[in-house]
């Protein structure tokens, strides 16, 4: 288990009931710079690899935010299409890292989601979240789009409701519309119910049936083979977009918000 630090961190735990628990955290809301996506990425493949393990649970720290998806430090200090390509390769590890998994993956979403952390909560197996679980897709505010994180969030909710988050990029939408999108299965007042639900849920799964629930896991993923290629190739568009003045002004002002 690493140690939480000033930039980030990501601790696992497998639990004697075999529920393996994936914790990720950031002072920035809950941002994701490139060296937290590699290590989500490879903390997410081995603990699925771990036969120990029956069930992922991926979550959080903390209770106002789940995920700000992209960190603009990093994000604003990329200078060529080399670097622009490998920070937003690192959303595509993590996508991929848990559409491989052989086993299946509670995302638990205690706050609000934005960009890479839509595609995050996207790329679990079932999705429980609070209602304070609000979403939005900024992208396209900063001069970007949801390039990398749009299969994913398409697979999940379609894309209509894709299309509505990435256009309409400065507003939320409610923890509600996400349920009713399909993103979240169910959403909860508070964490002490999401926790008690996320519980009973992952003892009960742990206790199924391993090679059920692959073969249940391949069927939920069918149609997503070609996704090492298509993610990449996203993350080639991202990096080369996150290079222009637009893009650069756009991050400055909004981070001088």
């Amino acid at each position: 288990m690493d140690a939480p630090h000033d930039d980030g961190f990501v601790l696992n735990e497998i639990t004697e009931s075999g529920i393996g628990i994936i914790t990720f955290g950031h002072p920035m809301s809950n941002a994701l710079p490139g060296h937290i996506l590699q290590t989500l990425a490879d903390t997410i493949t081995e603990m699925a690899a771990d036969e120990r393990t029956k069930v992922l649970v991926l979550q959080s720290q903390g209770s106002k935010a789940f995920c700000a998806g992209a960190n603009f430090d990093e994000l604003i200090s990329i200078q060529d299409l080399d670097a622009g390509l490998e920070f937003f390769s690192g959303f595509a590890k993590v996508i991929n890292a848990c559409r491989k998994a052989p086993k299946l993956i509670i995302g638990r979403v205690q706050g609000r989601a934005v960009g890479g952390g839509v595609g995050l909560a996207s790329a679990t197996d079932y999705c429980l979240a609070t209602t304070k679980a609000d979403v939005k897709l900024s992208e396209l505010a900063v001069g970007i789009g949801p390039f990398v994180v749009g299969p994913a969030v398409e697979r999940k909710i379609g894309l209509s409701a894709m299309s509505e988050l990435a256009i309409n990029a400065s507003e939320w939408r409610s923890a509600q519309w996400a349920k009713e999108k399909g993103l979240y299965t169910e959403i909860f007042e508070d964490e002490q119910l999401l926790d008690s639900a996320i519980q009973t849920l992952s003892t009960t799964l742990a206790q199924s049936n391993p090679e059920a629930m692959h073969e249940l896991k391949k069927i939920f993923w069918q149609g997503t083979e070609n996704w090492d290629e298509l993610l990449l190739q996203r993350a080639a568009i991202s990096g080369r977009l996150v290079l222009s003045e637009f893009t650069r002004n756009a991050i400055s002002a909004f981070k001088a918000k």
